[in-house]
């Protein structure tokens, strides 16, 4: 484990953010015109800040990427800190990244959940969603995605939803194929197994026979009309649409400005999950 590994393990243990500040912001060195700010609160519930993320532009092969990530734990956070640490080196290290950077997302997922497994003993029983966003030199965005918090983009102010929401009601007939089942007891959401409320994610080991961690993947060109991608955990879209909130922040140029209004527009309308929230303005 890596001093930075460490020093994450702590803050989280001790109640803290998941980084060393819960909001951000930069910009890309090559594509300057492009901005990212990030903002994340804990929720009112009684366990520590599950939710963990990544915003950065960094250089690969004379490329610039953008790494966008949102990371939602649920029943610890060991697996969604691990994911912040590692899902994108393991994206990257896929032989087929650059000429087929779909399948290198899914590879690379699959082939993360697998390490998360073997590693239960020491990352808990717990699981994380993920999405995750690749900007490549400011004009390819590759979105991937399991579980519930969702990329949305705005283009001449109507949103459009890139991910998935893997609901439970919508996968039943997956998860009764691999025997397990999805019931609304207890509480008053679909759940697999009856506890769990995403029929995809990472780790979650009990559940892994009835639960996938097959991502969705899309590719979407950046065109000029593009005007900012919005990632977010599920604590916002509880209590907002995909159109609410990209209208509650299209006027807002900062980035990170941007993050920290919508979360307070959620928190507004009684979330009390935790919030993550990353926006990446491309005018």
């Amino acid at each position: 484990m890596t001093g930075k590994e460490i020093l994450i393990k702590i803050k989280a243990k001790a109640g803290f953010g998941t980084s060393a500040a819960d909001t951000g912001k930069g910009k890309g060195k090559m594509s300057k015109h492009i901005t990212h700010g990030f903002h994340l609160i804990k929720g009112k519930s009684g366990h520590a800040m599950e939710d963990y993320l990544v915003s950065e532009f960094k250089q690969e092969k004379d490329n610039e990427l953008g790494l966008f990530a949102i990371f939602d734990g649920h029943l610890g956070h060991d697996v969604a800190s691990y994911l912040q640490n590692h899902l994108f080196d393991n994206i990257l290290k896929q032989p087929d990244f650059w000429n087929d950077p779909q399948s290198a997302v899914r590879n690379a997922y699959l082939e993360t959940d697998e390490k998360i497994l073997e590693q239960a003993l020491v990352l808990g029983r717990g699981g994380s969603t993920a999405v995750t966003a690749i900007l490549i030199n400011g004009r390819t965005l590759v979105v991937g995605n399991v579980g519930d918090s969702r990329a949305v983009i705005c283009k001449n102010g109507e949103s459009e939803q890139l991910s998935v929401d893997h609901e439970p009601s919508k996968e039943k007939r997956l998860i009764e194929s691999r025997g397990g089942f999805v019931s609304n007891i207890p509480g008053d959401v679909p759940r697999v197994d009856g506890q769990l409320a995403v029929a995809r994610a990472f780790g979650d080991k009990s559940l892994k026979m009835h639960l996938s961690s097959e991502p969705d993947v899309v590719i979407k060109e950046i065109d000029d009309d593009t005007e900012f991608l919005l990632l977010a955990s599920d604590g916002i879209w509880k209590v907002m649409s995909n159109q609410e909130a990209v209208e509650c922040i299209r006027q807002i140029k900062d980035a990170q400005a941007a993050a920290k209004r919508l979360i307070e527009e959620a928190v507004g309308r009684k979330s009390k999950d935790d919030i993550s929230c990353i926006v990446v303005r491309f005018q």
